[in-house]
């Protein structure tokens, strides 16, 4: 049987009063060979993970994380195959359903992010509530420097990160990276915390959110997601088209990718 690239655990109490069920489950993206970049069966135990969490009312407020300290998730693996439609007027995207709001699930959602975090791992990142970050973490996204549109992640980080700042990662692709601290400064982070930290600070927020009445909790990660539905559903529906576009064919892009240089610049 293939091991799981999702594992899935419910966070125990800080110690202060001993272990216990505090609601709090967290999910890993556990693929750190592979720098916690997503597959297709990947992609798939994602999309299962938070419509399972829908129905399991232990499950008050979820932590999202990569295994390993070298990368939180570095977007869709570039080894997967993904088929696409013969019809010009469809596309499919297998990180289209890989977030909690893709799956109608409204309990809060903290990302705790370790090392790299680029290109589809904004979708993840993009529907979570808030991010803590280890002071070693970057962000960056790579897609114009292989010749692809950053749409949809360029669209979850404008809901998050002033416009300038957003047309700057997403334009200069991989040669800069946005510091934990630079993040932290633009709004996308909201905690930095020591190497190694993240997870741990990001279940203890999410210890204390889980300890409050779940039907508030939820109204209020609905009510704040309202706030801004309208105009990020809009831009989202451009999406494919940009993409089928602006994408260079995939044979150029893994020229690209093959050539690429490593040096970059951190800001």
């Amino acid at each position: 049987m293939t091991a799981k690239a999702v594992r899935v655990e419910m966070a125990a109490g800080d110690g202060d009063g001993g272990g216990g069920n505090v609601g709090v489950a967290v999910v890993t993206i556990d693929r750190p060979e592979r720098h916690n970049a997503i597959d297709l069966p990947t992609a798939a135990e994602l999309t299962d993970v938070w419509r399972g969490f829908r129905h399991d009312d232990a499950v008050r407020a979820i932590v999202l994380t990569g295994a390993g300290e070298r990368a939180f998730c570095t977007g869709i693996d570039r080894s997967a195959e993904v088929p696409q439609p013969g019809s010009p007027y469809s596309m499919d995207d297998p990180l289209l359903a890989i977030g909690p709001k893709a799956n109608d699930l409204w309990k809060p959602v903290i990302a705790a992010v370790n090392g790299m975090a680029c290109g589809g791992a904004f979708y993840l990142l993009g529907e979570s509530e808030f991010i803590i970050a280890s002071e070693d973490a970057a962000f960056f996204d790579p897609h114009t420097t292989y010749g692809m549109v950053s749409a949809y992640e360029a669209i979850s980080m404008a809901q998050r990160m002033p416009f300038g700042e957003v047309a700057r990662m997403s334009l200069m692709g991989t040669a800069e990276r946005l510091s934990a601290r630079s993040a932290h400064r633009t709004g996308l982070v909201s905690e930095i915390t020591p190497p190694g930290m993240a997870a741990a600070a990001a279940v203890r927020a999410a210890a204390v959110i889980a300890s409050y009445p779940t039907e508030a909790v939820q109204g209020t990660v609905r009510a704040l997601w309202a706030a801004k539905e309208a105009a990020r559903t809009q831009a989202l529906a451009h999406a494919p088209h940009l993409i089928a576009l602006g994408n260079i064919e995939p044979e150029r892009q893994a020229d690209l990718f093959t050539a690429r240089t490593r040096e970059f610049r951190t800001r």
